[in-house]
């Protein structure tokens, strides 16, 4: 195939350049547009809390519904056929793309901003807060974000896998709503645009932010200046990274990273329960569930309404997690379907819920633990030091404390970059995947334009991390949520109403003696 046939430019390059054009002006008047972005942001939460907080609980209940009832049972492709990754193979990918190196950062510090500014009635630094604070942390990684990533998906798979549609995009999938007239018209064009804007914004937002996490422990480590140099130097490395992984593809490329790095996790977590205060950590995470547990619709359904002149950073970060949690929801589900061929959707839908939410636990219950522990026996003054300091700084603050510190921070830093790394190849994958003109019901997206897609992404992150534009262009992610929850609950009814035309609840499933 001719190489200027490989991607879709009708939908690729007005995606690009509406991005330039939001994000160039945003930048050069950076402090006017964050406050205009951030009071529109407050507005929503100001109207729509309530809106938000239904919509992650609705998608579980849809989530639970799909799995346990007769769609369920579809497989996504022929009964026939083994699912393409074992178990552990695929549920590490799904957690490497859901969780990303975003956990580290959470783990670490979230219980600090719960701490310091703790539900009303609480006092900010006392023993309750502190355990709200890693509940909290908990939360973030519960089922309604997990639920919000995956519920795109049984559209995707069903499209790709079943009905052996060439091109995998929501357009797509909503034909069976829309008719032909519309999905090959403008109005599929413009889902798809919106799909590419959220992506493609949203990446180069994970880039940037991303980069600190390991600039803030290599400053550590060497006593060195957090420069645009070393941010650049990082970015580099990391893109180069994500590049390979993206070019060797699935298998080759983000499966065996994916995989690799749940056991380097693992043998962390280990390092940290024998070298650090394990029994304090297994105690405290214990008492986190069990408070997680307690006040989980508490915390879900949190609006403060009677005490409306003092909203506290659970209240308010919850709406803004799940807007941001819904930008990237249609790259997790593309990607998802990809990945799912011979699984069913109960499968699926469950092994997005479970895995994440269990891995990303154990990650809060340990990082957050180790914290908290030297905030309280070893008077590590920890959220006065991510009040008045860089936050991402009181990382290899905490690390340090450890035998072996500067160990600690290495590991941390490589188990970081390869989470990113996996994050942003899957991001990279499924943006070609989604703009190709293969028919990727039987091919994968093409290497060269893996590489192009990588190179435009990472390039879009420098200049905005240089003129400053970063975080507007995260307000704007956010607020790119917004059509995307619509579009999510359209795909929902197009999951059911193809699976239902094709009585595939009947004919699309496993024997009983497979």
């Amino acid at each position: 195939m001719n190489k200027k046939n490989l991607i879709d430019y009708k939908i690729f390059v007005p995606s690009i350049l509406i991005i330039i054009a939001i994000s160039i002006p945003f930048a050069l008047y950076e402090s006017q547009s964050l406050e205009l972005l951030n009071s529109t942001f407050d507005y929503i939460v100001e109207v729509f809390s309530w809106g938000y907080l239904w919509y992650g609980l609705i998608l579980v209940a849809a989530g639970l519904f799909l799995s346990f009832s007769k769609y369920g049972q579809v497989v996504l492709g022929d009964p026939k056929e083994k699912p393409r990754f074992n178990l552990f193979e695929y549920a590490s990918i799904l957690v490497a793309m859901g969780v990303g190196s975003t956990i580290m950062r959470t783990g670490m510090l979230e219980w600090t901003n719960v701490a310091n500014d703790p539900p009303t009635g609480v006092e900010a630094g006392s023993a309750e807060a502190l355990l709200w604070g890693n509940a909290y942390s908990m939360f973030l990684w519960g089922f309604q974000v997990f639920a919000i990533f995956v519920m795109i998906a049984p559209a995707m798979g069903y499209i790709l896998h079943v009905r052996k549609r060439p091109l995998m995009r929501i357009s797509e999938a909503s034909r069976v709503i829309f008719g032909d007239k519309f999905t090959d018209g403008i109005g599929g064009k413009f889902l798809d645009i919106i799909f590419l804007i959220s992506i493609l914004a949203g990446a180069a937002v994970t880039l940037g932010l991303g980069a600190p996490i390991i600039t803030h422990n290599l400053s550590a480590l060497f006593n060195i200046e957090v420069t645009f140099t070393l941010t650049l130097i990082v970015t580099i490395i990391w893109v180069f990274m994500f590049s390979i992984s993206a070019y060797l593809g699935v298998e080759k490329g983000i499966k065996r990273l994916s995989t690799f790095n749940m056991y380097l996790a693992g043998i962390f977590a280990i390092f940290i329960l024998l070298a650090g205060p394990g029994v304090f950590i297994l105690d405290y995470f214990t008492e986190s569930v069990s408070f997680l547990l307690t006040n989980y619709l508490d915390i879900s359904l949190n609006t403060e309404a009677v005490t409306p002149a003092e909203t506290t950073h659970i209240q308010s970060n919850t709406v803004f997690w799940f807007a941001y949690s819904a930008t990237w929801a249609m790259l997790h589900s593309v990607f998802a379907a990809k990945i799912s061929r011979g699984r069913t959707i109960k499968e699926m839908i469950l092994t997005y819920f479970l895995a994440p939410t269990l891995i990303s636990w154990i990650a809060t219950g340990v990082l957050g633990g180790l914290g908290v522990h030297r905030y309280l026996m070893e008077d590590m003054a920890i959220l006065d030091f991510v009040q008045n300091q860089e936050p991402m700084a009181a990382i290899p603050e905490i690390l340090s404390t450890l035998p072996l510190g500067g160990m600690a921070i290495v590991i941390f830093m490589v188990v970081a970059l390869i989470f990113l790394t996996t994050t942003l190849d899957s991001t990279t994958y499924t943006v070609a995947a989604y703009t190709s003109t293969r028919d990727m019901s039987k091919f994968e997206p093409p290497k060269t334009l893996r590489i192009i897609i990588a190179a435009i992404i990472t390039g879009l992150a420098l200049v905005l991390m240089r003129i400053g534009g970063l975080a507007p262009l995260e307000v704007i992610s956010g607020l790119m949520g917004i059509p995307v929850i619509f579009i999510q609950f359209l795909l929902i009814y197009a999951a059911k109403r193809m699976i239902d035309e094709d009585k595939a609840w009947r004919y699309n499933v496993r024997k009983e003696s497979d």
